[in-house]
């Protein structure tokens, strides 16, 4: 006798969420349909349209996660104090929220993506954190330099999934090359809190 367990409505979101990722990095987001989202689930569309409306629903609950992440950063960063330990140590946490196994596939889909994400609400939110996580990088330099180191910094390590293509690079690699890369740019933002 095989025992059927009902998954949670949470799993559910999640098994819809891995599949229409891996789909949209296949075959992009525009040539996948929700209908293709469901066959590879197998269940019906109206069981897929209970979880989700629609294919913008899906990349936002993907940008919904990782805003969830940058704001937990944004909410330590600005309890620390302004210096370059701060600064490496956030940027070193963003990193590891950037490349953790399930965000790998994310990054890729952003990566190839990106007019998508462009027209979201959700992509608008995320360039707003970004910003306030530059913002908290900066933190006690106002100068226009800093910003921009601030924000290169980020960018160096986000980039790093689209900027190297060095074939065979693992993650890790890219990883710590953005990093080291980041750190060049923050270690020329004035400390204020040493």
């Amino acid at each position: 006798m095989v025992l059927h367990v009902r998954e949670s409505t949470g799993g559910t979101r999640e098994r819809i969420k891995t599949v229409a990722l891996e789909l949209f990095t296949e075959q992009g987001y525009e040539k996948t349909s929700l209908r293709e989202i469901a066959e590879r689930l197998n269940v019906t569309k109206a069981a897929l349209y209970y979880h989700f409306r629609s294919k913008d629903e899906i990349v936002s609950s993907f940008v919904e996660d990782r805003l969830d992440r940058m704001d937990a950063l944004i909410a330590w960063a600005e309890k620390q104090p302004a210096t370059l330990a701060t600064r490496r140590e956030l940027i070193a946490r963003y990193a590891e929220a950037m490349f953790a196994s399930e965000q790998a596939a994310v990054m890729r889909f952003f990566e190839q993506n990106q007019t998508v994400l462009k027209s979201l609400s959700a992509g608008k939110q995320m360039r707003e954190r970004m910003m306030r996580l530059a913002d908290a990088l900066a933190r006690g330099d106002d100068s226009p330099a800093a910003q921009l180191r601030a924000a290169l910094s980020l960018f160096a390590v986000h980039s790093s999934w689209f900027a190297v293509r060095a074939p065979n690079i693992t993650d890790a690699e890219r990883k710590a090359l953005g990093l080291e890369i980041a750190d060049e740019l923050l270690a020329r933002i004035a400390d204020q809190g040493e």
